[in-house]
């Protein structure tokens, strides 16, 4: 079993940065890809980041592309999201979780167990 915690949100101005962590304990031996995805108040929840367990390959939505940056330090076993040139838009809860199905895209939160509890990310206009 593999637990996942969330840090680093807060309140940021528009065009700030924030660096959001995905800490794991557990089973972190295991080879797993993580996602970050995030839910704002009545909205589904959707993708924004993912990273292999290698960190070879990442995978953003085309709405952070060139602003978030997905990484991850294994020997920490830790998932990062650094988030710049944030925007009001970007206000929601962020989760990180696990992906354990690779059958179909990594953008489906189906594809993730393990979720986080979330940290809240508001940026001010």
């Amino acid at each position: 079993q593999v637990q996942l915690v969330e840090s680093g949100g807060g309140l940021v101005q528009a065009g700030g940065s924030l660096r959001l962590s995905c800490a794991a304990s557990g089973r972190t031996r295991s080879m797993y890809g993580v996602g970050w995805f995030r839910q704002a108040p009545g909205t589904e929840r959707e993708f924004v980041a993912a990273i292999s367990w290698s960190g070879t390959n990442t995978f953003y939505q085309d709405f952070v592309k060139g602003r978030f940056t997905i990484s991850r330090d294994n020997a920490k076993n830790t998932v990062y999201l650094q988030m710049n040139s944030l925007k009001p838009e970007d206000t929601a809860v962020y989760y990180c979780a696990r992906r354990v199905d690779y059958t179909r895209g990594y953008n489906y939160t189906d594809t993730y167990d393990s979720w986080g509890q979330g940290t809240q990310v508001t940026v001010s206009s």
